[in-house]
């Protein structure tokens, strides 16, 4: 039976761990890059957390501390007190820095193989697993016939030396 003061023990050492980590989480927004009106600034996240950094490559300009990610977000807020749209907003980024600057890219020629490589290999995988199941059913021809006479007498040859 498990000593209860061990489960209490545990229990803090989760919650101190939780408490430590809490604050770096966050995201990287300062507060001198918010705006003041809240409606705004719920924009200006939304459409900052569909951007990628271009330094990190694997974070949103919103989670990045990076120069760049800063300066990212500083632009599509400028652009919301200018009053465009959140399309035109993130339509100007990707005209400035291309389509790699969204976390998710659209779906057009150029990345047709990004979108679809998961599912050619998903196929192929399947067709490799059909095709090794097909061949551990049928045995090889070697095993489907009978010996003939000739492979008869030979290998009762060979059985009967190996007794020997």
């Amino acid at each position: 039976m498990p000593n209860p003061l061990s489960f209490l023990a545990v229990r803090q050492v989760v919650i101190i761990f939780l408490l430590v980590l809490l604050p770096f989480v966050g995201y990287a927004v300062e507060p001198s890059e918010m705006l003041r009106d809240p409606s705004l600034e719920l924009r200006a996240r939304s459409i900052s957390v569909k951007l990628r950094c271009l330094v990190c490559q694997n974070q949103s300009i919103d989670e990045s501390d990076a120069v760049l990610a800063r300066d990212l977000r500083i632009l599509v807020r400028k652009r919301l007190v200018a009053g465009d749209s959140d399309n035109e907003i993130i339509e100007y980024v990707v005209s400035r820095y291309g389509d790699f600057v969204l976390l998710i890219p659209p779906f057009k020629p150029m990345t047709y193989l990004l979108w679809l490589s998961p599912w050619i290999i998903l196929a192929v995988a399947f067709l490799g697993i059909v095709v090794f199941f097909r061949n551990r059913k049928n045995p090889s021809i070697g095993e489907k016939g009978t010996l003939s006479v000739d492979e008869k007498s030979r290998l009762g040859e060979l059985m009967s030396d190996s007794f020997e």
